[in-house]
């Protein structure tokens, strides 16, 4: 199988130019098409529909278990988990032994690559299948003009968060806007990548929805708001600890704009935001969606082995509430919570389990956790559903969940750090976050306590926020120097296969 993934990407390259109707696949998994009647105006959402789906896929997608971890464990809340042997190169990774030749020539790494790139490719074609629906669009019709410049814009902005994702763990990389040019196009530098997602963006938004993803035409679908928040991301990396950064203003703009809009609030119950209660809640602005179709049998949707590589392994007594047990929160993150007295997102964040095979531990839910072997007694708390909301009939952990993937509350946070970097008050937008915490409010909030806040939210979480909130500020030279980080270490090597196949890489 990893041998097959090493020559997915020029695969696909040749599939494209051969037939795109692989794209032709509805969001619930309907029957592929043969023919597209691109005059067919009807149909146009079509590809966008086919996108998502990619998107929410693990070959490539965005949720693959080893893509979670290797994004995952390079900060200091998460650590491998599972048995020392079981993908050890994930402890490799995450004590920056990047130069390893275990490392180099990583599996999971190439996969990531894959997987990110893959889905650009996947973009890049549903844009060619617009442009053909587009073609047929009578002069005049401003009402399907309007709907093609939404769909290529809610496109656009999934291409771009799997640029970031992949530039997030590789640096450098290249800015793939046309499937032809996959062998021969050169890298971009992480300043590049995120100018062009700013960009992009600003193209975007003016075409998108003006609403939330769960009021949208198609529910859950990228509106103005996701880019906006995009924009945001891109912006404070860009900005990274200079307070003077005009990107600074780029942030307070964007997140300015989500909050005054008035249409997002934060879910009031921090732990149930992760289970079926807080699906596509107000406080969304992108999840990956999944269903059951509320049926107990037969076809369900789910994100691959996600949840089940997070879950708790050992022998956990026919409980369905069971897994692999990889990426186990650290001391140094509960150390953190209990100083803070910080006990929602504790609770919420680490799912804790028995010190034995012999003993457990029961959840807030209900369900006990058992111990295993290994001496493992934390799994990852957000990935957590209770088997009192599984479906009946379903055992699969995880099913009829959704993927949280940007939230209401990283907005309120970059808003707060913007103005504090720029000599405002951020006491508005951080109290929020952390009131919903059951913490107390701050007056005069400083940098220092947006980012513990950050750190406490994002805690655990499988898109790399707080890693990449130690990288951009700076302070990853410090906090991660005990897992062995230099600067200039920052980034994976690109994979080997990938330079075998463009020598520009």
């Amino acid at each position: 199988m990893n041998t097959i993934k090493n020559i997915f990407l020029l695969l696909l390259v040749i599939e494209v130019a051969g037939c795109s109707k692989y794209l032709d696949r509805d969001l619930e998994d309907q029957p592929r098409s043969t023919v597209v009647d691109y005059a067919n105006l009807n149909l146009m959402y079509t590809p966008v529909s086919g996108m998502y789906r990619a998107a929410a896929g693990d070959n490539p997608g965005l949720v693959h278990w080893v893509d979670a971890g290797v994004r995952t464990v390079r900060g200091d809340d998460v650590a491998k988990g599972s048995a020392p042997n079981d993908q050890g190169t994930l402890s490799d990774i995450k004590n920056f032994q990047n130069n390893n030749p275990g490392v180099v020539s990583f599996w999971g790494n190439n996969n990531y690559w894959n997987d990110h790139f893959g889905l650009m490719l996947f973009c890049n074609e549903a844009l060619i299948e617009l442009a053909k629906f587009a073609e047929n669009i009578p002069d005049g019709d401003n009402q399907n003009i309007a709907l093609y410049n939404q769909y290529r814009s809610e496109v656009r902005v999934i291409r771009a968060w799997a640029l970031m994702l992949a530039s997030r763990v590789f640096g450098d990389v290249p800015i793939v806007i046309n499937n032809q040019e996959l062998t021969t196009v050169g890298k971009s530098t992480v300043a590049e990548v995120r100018q062009w997602i700013i960009s992009e963006m600003d193209t975007a938004i003016g075409f998108l929805e003006d609403a939330r993803p769960n009021q949208s035409v198609h529910r859950g679908a990228v509106t103005k708001y996701t880019a906006l928040l995009l924009k945001a991301k891109a912006a404070a990396d860009l900005a990274g600890n200079n307070n003077g950064s005009q990107y600074w203003d780029v942030v307070l703009a964007a997140t300015n704009e989500i909050i005054n809009s008035n249409k997002f609030s934060l879910f009031p119950d921090f732990y149930q935001l992760w289970k079926i209660p807080g699906k596509l809640s107000d406080e969304a602005l992108f999840e990956l969606q999944y269903t059951d179709f509320g049926t107990s049998t037969g076809t369900a949707i789910k994100p691959g082995a996600f949840w089940d590589f997070q879950g708790p392994n050992g022998d956990q007594r026919g409980s369905p509430v069971a897994g692999w047990g990889f990426l186990s929160p650290t001391q140094a993150i509960v150390d953190f919570f209990n100083s803070r007295n910080d006990s929602v997102r504790l609770k919420t964040s680490i799912l804790f389990a028995g010190t034995s095979e012999d003993n457990f531990v029961t959840t807030p839910s209900g369900d006990n956790i058992y111990g295993n072997t290994n001496g493992q007694t934390r799994f990852m708390g957000k990935a957590y559903l209770p088997t009192s909301q599984m479906p009946s009939g379903r055992r699969d952990y995880g099913t009829n969940n959704n993927v949280r993937v940007l939230r209401y509350a990283d907005v309120l946070l970059l808003n707060a750090e913007a103005k504090v970097r720029k000599g405002q008050n951020g006491d508005a937008p951080f109290n929020l976050v952390r009131q919903r915490a059951k913490l107390n409010p701050i007056t005069g909030v400083t940098l220092q306590q947006v980012l513990d806040e950050r750190r406490a939210e994002f805690a655990c979480e499988w898109w790399g926020e707080r890693y990449n909130d130690l990288i951009r500020t700076g302070q990853a030279a410090t906090v991660l120097a005990p897992q062995g980080f230099n600067p200039g270490e920052e980034y994976l090597p690109v994979p080997i296969t990938q330079r075998d196949l463009n020598p520009n890489l």
